[in-house]
């Protein structure tokens, strides 16, 4: 249970907040989605959230959740830029204008691309505009492959830009975006605040215990090297796969099994037929989707916590989660990393198949080394991610945009 302490609060505001997402899905933005409004509950403003006709509902004090129309043929979206998502952007900034026109709103505070039209709603219906920036979008062009067209890329380099200019305030959620806000748009009032909150303030552990999950995929007395998150591309799965091969290769490794927590379906099979392919299937193990309450139980197993991300500036939520765990953490040396991870609390590996096996050697027989990083990591964590400063960051940056600091 994550202990703080709540920061003195002025006028309780009434925010519309537009979330360009599937919510509640159990992924990326949409918990940083859900961990802003649980903090905006606790500091006793109420939320009117306009979202996607696809997720789950989950209950607050002070959110009501207003649906866009559903998009015939559409039952789900996946992660980063799609058809699916224009679709759907269309019917929410469809609805997100119906409910800002019914007025009574202190803030407008939107996500991602529902940014490029908050402008106008700002605008055209008087609300102050809160931005929160969870990459960078032409960023996500490159990242998910969708176009590599400079004339697409451009277009959303400007409407980036005139958010972020726009906007009353932004929020970033890494170090390299909020450099990125100060260094481009001086003046801008603009705050980093990282994605620290613990998912266990909103789905307490499920009393499932690790003995049961080990026995249930068949894991036996197994170390476990354990990755939880999507299956995307750019989360280095491939990489993390090639790396098991040199790992094996080594020797020494007979009683070390891969357990990789997530993904859809189809990124599940097209995981295990990598694995079939390099000759390593018989060390793998996948669960697909899980309930996050789940996730503590799962990393109860682990001996060793992974994330071999490839590309992009955010930092993965995992992480943060991964400095409380009790475990050794290896991660490649990139910025998504580095930003928040040294090699004091982690081994920071070079993006080769070669270097991330040497990275997860070096954590299953390092003991004295190995005992220190995770010690370092919680003291970090302690240190420079508490919930309690997670609080007073959107309660700041929330009286600021709205024209009420404390």
């Amino acid at each position: 249970m994550i202990n703080y302490t709540l920061p003195e609060v002025g006028k309780k505001l009434r925010i519309l907040m537009v979330a360009p997402q599937p919510w509640f899905q159990p992924r990326g933005t949409p918990f940083s989605v859900l961990h802003r409004i649980k903090a905006l509950s606790l500091l006793g403003h109420s939320v009117d959230l306009v979202t996607y006709p696809i997720g789950q509902d989950v209950p607050m004090p002070g959110l009501r959740i207003l649906r866009a129309a559903s998009v015939p043929g559409i039952k789900k979206v996946k992660i980063g830029p799609s058809g699916a998502k224009i679709a759907l952007d269309a019917v929410l900034y469809r609805r997100a204008r119906q409910q800002a026109a019914r007025g009574g709103y202190d803030l407008l505070h939107t996500h991602e691309e529902a940014g490029f039209f908050g402008v106008n709603l700002a605008r055209r219906y008087g609300m102050p505009h809160l931005y929160d920036m969870h990459s960078s979008l032409p960023q996500q062009l490159h990242n998910f492959r969708f176009s590599r067209s400079r004339l697409l890329v451009g277009a959303f380099e400007r409407l980036e830009a005139r958010t972020i200019h726009q906007a009353a305030a932004v929020i970033t959620i890494c170090p390299e975006l909020q450099n990125y806000v100060e260094e481009k748009f001086p003046g801008k009032t603009s705050l980093l605040i990282e994605n620290v909150a613990d998912n266990a303030l909103l789905f307490p552990p499920d009393a499932a215990n690790a003995a049961r999950l080990r026995q249930q995929y068949e894991l036996g007395s197994s170390r476990i090297i354990l990755y939880y998150g999507t299956l995307e591309a750019y989360q280095g799965i491939t990489l993390l796969i090639e790396s098991a091969v040199q790992l094996f290769a080594g020797g020494g490794m007979d009683d070390v099994r891969f357990l990789l927590v997530g993904g859809s379906p189809e990124q599940v099979e097209a995981c295990k037929a990598l694995t079939r392919q390099h000759g390593v299937a018989e060390r793998f193990r996948f669960t697909g989707f899980v309930q996050p309450q789940l996730i503590p139980a799962f990393i109860d197993l682990a001996e060793v916590l992974v994330s071999p991300r490839l590309s992009g500036t955010n930092s993965p939520l995992k992480i943060y989660s991964y400095l409380r765990s009790g475990r050794v953490i290896v991660a490649t040396r990139h910025i998504t990393h580095t930003q928040i991870l040294n090699d004091e609390v982690a081994i920071l590996a070079d993006v080769t198949a070669e270097g991330f096996a040497d990275g997860m050697r070096r954590a299953l027989v390092e003991r004295p080394e190995s005992a220190a990083r995770i010690a370092a990591a919680a003291a970090l964590a302690e240190r420079a991610y508490s919930y309690t400063e997670y609080l007073r960051r959107v309660q700041w940056i929330v009286a600021h945009a709205a024209g009420q600091p404390n």
